[in-house]
């Protein structure tokens, strides 16, 4: 027999019988209900104030609300929490960074399961349906933008090509261990039609960002974009460069004389050795997505996007952002230098 929800008519009677003195169990027997369904609906009822009476119309009217609204709840604590999330996942923050950050900026603790499960339920069926009446699609903020959630892939190994210069197989650990500032990792982001795109410059230890329009494809114009963007630095943060196999990194001696700092080469195909700057590309991705025309992409919208790269926190950094650590490593050169920063919309 299916279960059915006690009626005015049984609150009624159980009023009656607790007047009457008589137990749960038997006004259970009365009743023909569970003794345990009784006992809650007696406990969850009874009147607070006073003389901790049972009244059925308040308890009917209790019921027939949670009935009303039962299967919904509001995601996360409160609104602030809510109105933080929205404005740093319209940042580009991940949930990761958002949760993590959030206990310093506003004192609340939250989970990023929790952030991701606020995403997909503004979509019915975890993102399978349809928009949630009075809901906003998140998901566009999200770094892969997927509908829906789902298992990761892997990508296959394609053919090797000798490496030009020196080999990352021959960089010493302290760069590998992230020891010291001064480290960079490089790259070319495309743009459509093979247009000329970005140049990308990471520096390992503190994550801060380099993001250089190109006025061509040549290794001419990278080697002109990567001198000028380190000669604004001390020669403390300029150590090192690893950069894939391109032929726009070909000209690698002429980048050692100009900055003073050691290229090494990635193996080909093999870009999880450039870690570092290919998460970084990614996170550039989100802004400026494949098939972008960078050529009608101007400077200041580069620099835009750089800037809220670099006050971004970080989780491998304590939740703090680039720009603050790598001003903490100069400081200890007794360095400092003029870094553009981003102000946060609360």
């Amino acid at each position: 027999m299916p279960y059915q929800h006690l009626s005015i008519e049984e609150r009624e009677r159980i009023q009656r019988c607790l007047w009457e003195r008589k137990s749960i169990r038997d006004i259970a027997k009365e009743l023909d209900r569970s003794t345990s369904s009784v006992s809650r609906e007696i406990k969850r009822n009874l009147d607070s104030i006073g003389r901790r009476a049972y009244i059925p119309r308040v308890a009917n009217q209790r019921a027939l609300l949670k009935r009303k609204s039962r299967g919904r709840h509001e995601r996360l604590k409160n609104q602030a929490v809510r109105d933080y999330v929205v404005s740093r996942l319209e940042l580009r923050w991940s949930p990761e960074q958002i949760a993590n950050r959030m206990r310093q900026d506003i004192g609340e603790t939250i989970s990023h399961e929790a952030i991701y499960q606020f995403i997909y339920y503004q979509i019915h069926r975890e993102g399978y349906g349809y928009l949630r009446p009075g809901c906003h699609d998140l998901r566009m903020y999200l770094r892969r933008r997927k509908k829906r959630r789902t298992r990761k892939g892997c990508r296959r190994c394609q053919r090797i090509f000798k490496e030009r210069g020196s080999s990352i197989n021959e960089r010493p650990d302290v760069i590998n261990q992230r020891a010291r500032l001064g480290d960079w990792e490089g790259d070319t982001v495309e743009s459509i039609d093979h247009k000329p795109g970005i140049n990308t410059l990471v520096e390992r230890k503190t994550g801060v960002v380099f993001i250089t329009k190109l006025e061509s494809k040549t290794s001419q114009a990278t080697t002109t974009a990567v001198a000028e963007r380190m000669a604004v630095l001390p020669k403390e943060a300029r150590r090192s460069l690893t950069r894939d196999n391109g032929p726009e990194n070909q000209d690698w001696q002429t980048i050692e004389e100009k900055t003073g700092l050691k290229c090494y080469h990635a193996n080909a195909y093999h870009s999880w050795e450039r870690g570092t700057n290919e998460n970084t590309n990614g996170l550039i991705r989100d802004y400026f997505p494949k098939k972008t025309d960078f050529t009608i992409i101007s400077q200041e919208e580069i620099q835009e996007v750089e800037n809220l790269l670099n006050s971004r926190p970080r989780k491998r950094l304590g939740w703090l952002t680039p720009l603050e650590v790598f001003s903490k490593e100069l400081n200890r050169f007794n360095i400092s230098i003029n870094m553009p920063s981003v102000a946060l919309a609360g």
